[in-house]
């Protein structure tokens, strides 16, 4: 082993721990996907014979097509009306001089705190009474008021970007509209990337909404509740939980592989200015 190779192991041993301490779970979800039910139960770790048809069964014992379809609706949906309400929020609060900004501020903060459970009953009977139970709309349609996340993270990426910049636009005759279009949006991309993965990545994940309003409609079901469908009352198929998980978890892979750099930056650069 050439001693470069060892120098660069030296150099970077936490990180190829930490690395290896991240990847573990991964590997093991991957290698229980490939085993026969049975296995699955016992504390191997390798499997005995693989078994790849276990990702052709998952689709055989339930619609999880037409749940990564459904689950795609749902983040998509709910990340563009995030964006469309939050960012203009977010835009008033950093830049924008009026009375009540700080108590606003402090109201967007306290409702970061505010748990969901305790508005689901109120929120339920409002969206029973509409007529959308059994859908993913009650889940999505609440975002075009806003996000309390996505608002406090954007407004603090924009208060780190100078004031002179939006002066010029003004003194050249733009608007405030025009001014957040033209000047502050291209300079909030990376803040803009991360609070839409963070939402995209949450609507992915999400099993509380989908479950609270369609879990007597099966056709709406998100991969979350699909998923679960593999849990019986005296069995649980791990073999096949695993697989669905592998395959509901790589388009979020993909996402940020090619996303990290745009992520990183926005949370990496959002200040803390007030």
């Amino acid at each position: 082993m050439n001693r470069p190779f060892l120098i660069f192991v030296a150099r970077h041993s936490v990180t190829i721990a930490l690395s290896l301490m991240f990847l573990a779970p991964l590997v093991f979800l991957f290698l229980t996907s490939m085993m026969t039910s049975n296995q699955t139960f016992t504390t191997e770790i390798w499997p005995q014979s693989w078994h790849p048809e276990n990702y052709a069964t998952v689709f055989e014992k339930a619609p999880l097509l037409r749940y990564l379809l459904n689950t795609v609706m749902y983040a998509v949906l709910a990340t563009i009306f995030m964006l469309l309400s939050s960012v203009p929020a977010a835009y008033g609060l950093a830049k924008l001089r009026w009375r009540g900004r700080n108590t606003t501020m402090v109201l967007i903060i306290c409702l970061m705190m505010l748990p969901p459970q305790v508005s689901t009953i109120p929120m339920y009977l409002f969206w029973a009474n509409a007529g959308l139970t059994g859908t993913l709309w009650p889940a999505i349609l609440p975002l075009l008021a806003g996000d309390a996340f996505a608002i406090f993270l954007l407004r603090q990426f924009m208060v780190t970007i100078p004031d002179e910049y939006l002066d010029a636009a003004k003194v050249d005759g733009a608007g405030e509209w025009k001014t957040m279009f033209k000047v502050v949006l291209p300079m909030a991309r990376p803040g803009i990337a991360a609070a839409a993965m963070f939402q995209f990545f949450y609507a992915w994940n999400d099993y509380y909404y989908p479950l609270l309003y369609t879990s007597e409609n099966q056709d709406n079901w998100t991969v979350s509740l699909g998923i679960a469908s593999f849990k019986y009352a005296h069995h649980v198929e791990w073999e096949l939980v695993s697989a669905a998980t592998m395959i509901t978890m790589i388009p979020v892979i993909v996402l940020f592989f090619f996303a990290q750099k745009a992520f990183v930056q926005g949370v990496t650069l959002t200040g803390v200015k007030g």
